[in-house]
C-alpha cells in the first residue's frame, strides 16, 4: 500500500479555510445556506481532469478536507472572532518592525482567539468517505481522481481550495515529467523559483520531486521531501567582484568546500575561455561549468562559424566546442550544465543530436500551461444526480482512506 503524506506536513491557514476566507464566496454561501435550513444532503463529489497528467496535490487536498471539514457550533460568535483574528493579523504586520513588544502581545491575542475558534469548531472529516488516487499516478483525460462522499454542508466551502491545490501541483509535476522524459536520463535541476511567488515553493518543490527532478534551488523547495538546495556561482557574485569569474569561483569554493562546485561561465560571453580559466585555477575541485548564454547573445566562440545555424543562446555547437576544449586540456572530469530557455522540445533536440550535456537547468517552462480540475456532485443519497453532461464514473484505481 502506498503511503500518503501526513496532514501535519502542510502549512495550511486552518482558521481561514474553515471560515471560507480563501474560497469563492458562493461556496461559503452554499455551506451556510444548507446549515441555516438544517439541510444535510448526502452527496458524492467527483473530481477529474481533462488532460493526460502526472497527478499531484492529492495528499494536500486530503489535508485540506481533514483540517477544515466541519461546522461552527455558534456561527455568529465564530464570525466575530474570525474578523477579530484578521484585524490582529494586520495589526501584527504593522508593528513587526516598529514595535516589537506590541507585536508579540498581538501574537498572543491571535493565539488566544485561534484557540476560541478551535473550541467552536466541530470536526466533520470523520463523517466523510474519501477515495483517491496517489501523488505521482499518471491520469488519463476525464479519469476520476477522487470521490468525496458525505454531508455536503461539511465540505462545500472547500471546493475552491482542493481544486486549486490539485491544479497547481499537477501542473508542476506534469511539466517536470515532460522535461525529465525529454532529458533521457540526464539530471534535471528545478530552477523556476524566481519566476513565481515565494509562497508556492514548498508545494511546488514537492511536485517537482514527484515529476522527477534531481535537485532544487531553494531550501523551501526541498522541505516536504527532505532534499537540500543546490546551485552554481551566481552572476551577481561575479559582478560584485568586478566581473572576475575565476576569483568568484575561488571565493565560493573556499566558503562552501563541501558543495559540488559549478562555475557559471557566460559572464564575459566567452564560455570556452572562461571554462578553461576556471578549470586551470580550480583543477579537481571544479565539478562542472554552467552555460547560460542569453537568447539575445551569441557567444564569441560561435561568431567565426556562424552562417548555417541559429547561433544565439546556448546552442549545440557551443556545448560541443566547450566539451572538446575541456577534454583537450585534460579536464574530462568537468561536467557541463546548460540553462536558459530550455523546454522539453529544446532538450529533446539536444538529446537527439547527442549533445554532451550532463545536466539541464530548467526554469519558467515548468510553470506554464493550465491543468484545471473540476468537481461535480454526481450522486445524491446514492442515486444519480448531476448536471447535464456529467455522471458518476467509478475508478477501480481509487483507494479508500483508512
Amino acid at each position: 500500500m502506498q503511503q500518503r503524506l501526513s496532514s501535519t506536513l502542510f502549512d495550511l491557514p486552518v482558521q481561514e479555510l474553515r471560515r471560507g476566507y480563501r474560497s469563492d464566496i458562493y461556496f461559503w454561501r452554499e455551506k451556510v445556506s444548507l446549515e441555516k435550513h438544517n439541510l444535510h444532503p448526502q452527496v458524492t463529489m467527483q473530481v477529474f481532469q481533462r488532460k493526460d497528467v502526472i497527478l499531484c496535490g492529492i495528499d494536500e487536498a486530503i489535508a485540506v478536507l481533514k483540517l477544515a471539514s466541519g461546522h461552527y457550533t455558534d456561527y455568529e460568535r465564530a464570525c466575530k472572532l474570525f474578523d477579530r483574528l484578521i484585524e490582529l493579523k494586520r495589526k501584527a504586520r504593522s508593528h513587526f518592525l516598529s514595535d516589537r513588544q506590541t507585536y508579540l502581545r498581538v501574537l498572543e491575542q491571535k493565539f488566544a482567539i485561534a484557540q476560541q475558534l478551535d473550541a467552536l469548531w466541530e470536526d466533520g472529516f470523520s463523517k466523510l468517505d474519501i477515495e483517491a488516487l496517489f501523488d505521482g499516478d499518471r491520469v488519463a483525460p476525464l479519469e476520476t481522481v477522487m470521490h468525496i462522499t458525505g454531508d455536503a454542508s461539511l465540505f462545500a466551502h472547500l471546493e475552491t481550495i482542493y481544486l486549486g491545490v490539485l491544479a497547481r501541483r499537477t501542473k508542476v509535476a506534469t511539466n517536470v515529467r515532460n522535461v525529465v522524459n525529454a532529458a533521457n536520463g540526464k539530471i534535471v535541476l528545478y530552477f523556476p523559483a524566481r519566476f513565481d511567488h515565494w509562497a508556492v515553493q514548498g508545494g511546488d518543490g514537492y511536485a517537482a520531486h514527484i515529476g522527477g527532478v534531481a535537485g532544487v534551488s531553494t531550501t523551501a523547495q526541498g522541505e516536504w521531501w527532505g532534499a537540500s538546495a543546490s546551485g552554481t556561482v551566481p552572476h551577481a557574485l561575479i559582478a560584485a567582484l568586478g566581473g572576475n569569474t575565476v576569483h568568484a569561483v575561488k571565493i565560493f569554493s573556499q566558503t562552501y568546500p563541501e558543495t559540488n562546485l559549478v562555475a557559471l561561465v557566460d559572464f564575459d560571453n566567452d564560455c570556452i575561455g572562461t571554462a578553461l580559466r576556471c578549470a586551470d585555477a580550480l583543477g579537481d575541485k571544479l565539478w562542472g561549468v554552467r552555460l547560460d548564454t542569453s537568447e539575445n547573445m551569441v557567444d564569441k566562440s560561435i561568431v567565426p562559424i556562424m552562417g548555417s545555424f541559429k547561433p544565439n543562446g546556448v546552442v549545440p555547437e557551443l556545448v560541443c566546442m566547450t566539451r572538446k576544449a575541456l577534454d583537450k586540456a585534460g579536464f574530462q572530469h568537468v561536467k557541463i550544465v546548460v540553462s536558459g530557455g530550455f523546454t522539453p522540445e529544446k532538450i529533446a533536440k539536444f538529446e537527439a543530436l547527442g549533445v554532451p550535456v550532463d545536466s539541464y537547468g530548467v526554469g519558467s517552462c515548468l510553470l506554464g500551461g493550465a491543468y484545471d480540475f473540476t468537481a461535480d456532485i454526481v450522486q445524491l443519497d446514492g442515486r444519480p444526480c448531476a448536471k447535464a453532461g456529467r455522471r458518476y464514473q467509478p475508478n477501480p484505481r481509487l483507494q479508500r482512506l483508512a
